[in-house]
Parts: structure tokens; C-alpha cells; sequence
């Protein structure tokens, strides 16, 4: 019990250490995002002609950012996490002119959607590929196979989506090009909308597979070699227990151990990479936003979003910390964390 409670309180502090540095930086960094929005504020008051009211320009800005330019640092960050925690409200986005947390809601279920089934997909895969070449160790397939596995291991997934976007979307027309559903499709739990959503989907969680394919197939192979030669699977087989229940039970449960964290650390590798692939399919989920508010200098809009994939990575990593256990019964066994 002690070591999930301090597994969630170290979660917790890395979280809000996280948020209090990049608000402090936020604030206090000289030319920072208030300084810049109170500059161009100021211009644009100028250039119209009218008075520049100092005041109304900070109440101005922290409507919009949810932080008073005026308070303490202390002070404006627990307004800010207040905001955050009971209310909700990260703020308005300067590029879109909606409330932080209705962007978030809406782009998140479409990242997550595609960021999770090509992260299942390609797992999968990886497995199932690194077991068959560690089974074939030695064979002509494993020898083809562990030379793929390197080259698409080498080969950045933005290479990858550019090429699946220039020949099945443009040349062959096999795919759309761009957006999350035919906007022709009635929204909802229907047929004709969810094979849309599929169909747009396709490319995008084409190319999350591509994103450390061939790495974790490696990593298997590896794995499962090393399991079949420790000496519980020869007394396993002189028991008589079947090839089958040998494989899953004891080679393939041992063997997938390692890459259990990597795995849920994994999720946040893929939130971090749809930046640019969203931005290369036009698929408008929380990296397309990232990139668009980094182009567009949207503070408000890239500190909710910081938020977003910091907690996701820290929960990821939480979820590993406190399941290991279950997955493999020798880590409960002690308090030490030297497994």
C-alpha cells in the first residue's frame, strides 16, 4: 500500500512541478507572452487612433489569459490553478476566440482515438513479429524479417506519412487527403458516419504504426531468446506440457515484461508525434491545434495544451508504476524498487 501512495503523490508533485515552472517561465520570462500581447495591443490601439488605456489593456489580457499581468506571481498562479482545478477554465485562445477548455474537449477524443489504435495496432504487430522471428531464429525469414524491422525502425514517421499521403491519397485516391469525416455525413451513431471517420482515419493511424515499427519487434526477438534459454523451460518441457502453453504462458508473458513501461510511456511518444502528422493530413486534433497556436503565439491555448500532454504522460507512467505488479507477481513481492 505504501508504494502506491507514494507512486500517486510523486505523480502528483511532477505534475503541478511541471505546470509551476512553465508558468513561472510564462510570466516572469523577459519579452514573454504578456509582454508581447501587451505590445501588440498597444500597437494596434495606435494605429487606430485611440488612447491607450493601460488598465483596460491588463484587464484585456487576462481575460484572455486567465491571468491578471498586474498580481504577484504567487498569487496570479493559485488564481490560475483554481481556475484550472474547480472551474475548468484555462482561458481564451487569442487565434480561435473560444474558451481553452472547449478546444481541448473537442480535439482530444479524435487524437485519442487515432493516437491509441495505432499505438495498440503497432504493439500488436511488433509482438506478434518479434515472437515468430525469435521462434525462426536463424531461419532465412528471420534474417529478412530482423533487416525490415531495422529499416522501418530507421525510417521517421513524418517520411513515412508524406509518403502514404503523396501515393495513396493524391496518386491513387485511395484515401481522403484531409479532415476527420465526409462533411456530407450526418454526425452520430450511424453507419454511413462512423465508416467515414474509418476511412479518414486510415492514413493518420497508418503512419502512428510506422513510429517505432520495427524497434519493439527487436526488442521481442531479443527477449524471447533469452527466455528460452533459461533452464524453468526445460523443466518445464520435461513435465510435458504442451508447445503451445510453453510459448504463451512462459516464453511470451516473461518475454513482453520489459516492454510493458516502454509501452505505456509509448502513449506519450504518440501524442507528441500527431503534431506533425495531424498537421500533415489536415486532421484537426490536439497536435493540429498545437501547431497552429505555436504559429499563431496562442499562450493560453499552448499552456492548456502543455497541460494535456504532461498529464497524460505522468498518468501513463503512473498506470505502468502500479500495474507492474499485476503483470508480473515477483515486483510485489518487496517494497524495494530495484526490479
Amino acid at each position: 500500500m505504501n508504494y502506491y501512495v507514494r507512486r500517486i503523490g510523486q505523480a502528483i508533485v511532477t505534475l503541478f512541478s511541471v505546470i509551476t515552472i512553465t508558468f513561472v517561465l510564462y510570466r516572469l520570462m523577459p519579452g514573454g507572452p504578456l509582454d508581447i500581447m501587451r505590445q501588440q495591443m498597444i500597437q494596434e490601439a495606435v494605429q487606430q487612433g485611440q488612447d491607450v488605456n493601460v488598465e483596460q489593456v491588463n484587464r484585456m489580457i487576462e481575460l484572455r489569459t486567465n491571468v491578471d499581468p498586474q498580481q504577484p506571481v504567487y498569487q496570479a498562479y493559485a488564481e490560475y490553478m483554481i481556475n484550472i482545478v474547480v472551474y475548468q477554465d484555462f482561458g481564451e485562445s487569442i487565434w480561435r476566440g473560444e474558451p481553452v477548455f472547449d478546444i481541448l474537449f473537442r480535439a482530444m477524443p479524435w487524437s485519442i482515438f487515432v493516437s491509441i489504435y495505432g499505438l495498440l495496432i503497432g504493439f500488436t504487430l511488433n509482438i506478434l513479429l518479434g515472437a515468430v522471428m525469435a521462434y525462426k531464429e536463424g531461419s532465412r525469414f528471420d534474417a529478412v524479417a530482423s533487416i525490415g524491422a531495422t529499416f522501418l525502425n530507421s525510417v521517421p514517421y513524418y517520411v513515412g506519412a508524406i509518403l502514404m499521403l503523396s501515393f495513396l491519397g493524391f496518386q491513387f485516391g485511395w484515401f481522403p487527403t484531409r479532415g476527420r469525416y465526409d462533411p456530407a455525413t450526418v454526425e452520430g451513431f450511424n453507419l454511413p458516419f462512423m465508416l467515414s471517420v474509418l476511412h479518414h482515419s486510415a492514413l493518420p493511424i497508418a503512419s502512428t504504426i510506422i513510429v517505432g515499427f520495427g524497434g519493439t519487434a527487436l526488442s521481442m526477438r531479443g527477449n524471447c531468446i533469452r527466455v528460452m534459454g533459461q533452464n524453468y523451460l526445460r523443466v518445464a518441457r520435461l513435465r510435458g506440457l504442451s508447445d503451445n502453453r510453453i510459448a504463451i504462458r512462459y516464453v511470451g508473458r516473461n518475454a513482453i515484461l520489459p516492454l510493458y513501461t516502454s509501452f505505456m510511456i509509448g502513449i506519450a511518444a504518440i501524442f507528441s508525434s500527431s503534431i506533425i502528422m495531424e498537421q500533415i493530413f489536415t486532421y484537426p486534433g490536439i497536435g493540429w491545434y498545437t501547431f497552429e497556436a505555436l504559429s499563431q503565439r496562442d499562450y493560453p491555448l499552448l499552456m492548456g495544451l502543455l497541460i494535456f500532454f504532461s498529464t497524460i504522460t505522468v498518468i501513463g507512467i503512473m498506470i505502468a508504476d502500479l500495474t507492474y505488479g499485476l503483470i508480473d507477481p515477483r515486483a510485489g513481492t518487496s517494497d524495494r524498487e530495484s526490479y
